[in-house]
């Protein structure tokens, strides 16, 4: 397993114990760094192990991080529709 997807990994495990924590912002705050910090890592992952693993990586990102997801594509809805 290389770095990059072992960080990934870690990733997802601190996604999933900061969702399980108690929070006044329905966990807003913690959504905005873990997309922070997850984009340059999905780059990394894509760089290290190709376009591929990559988009598996962002597809699973995306599954712990939805209600961003959805909230953009309503707002890009809203824009372009």
């Amino acid at each position: 397993m290389t770095l990059s997807l072992a960080l990934a990994c870690l990733w997802a495990l601190a996604a999933n114990v900061l969702a399980m924590l108690p929070s006044r912002d329905n966990h807003w705050r913690r959504a905005y760094v873990l997309i922070a910090l997850g984009v340059p890592l999905l780059g990394y992952v894509t760089w290290q192990n190709g376009p591929w693993i990559g988009l598996l990586v962002l597809v699973a990102g995306m599954s712990v991080l939805r209600w961003p997801v959805i909230y953009l594509g309503r707002w890009l809805r809203r824009r372009l529709g």
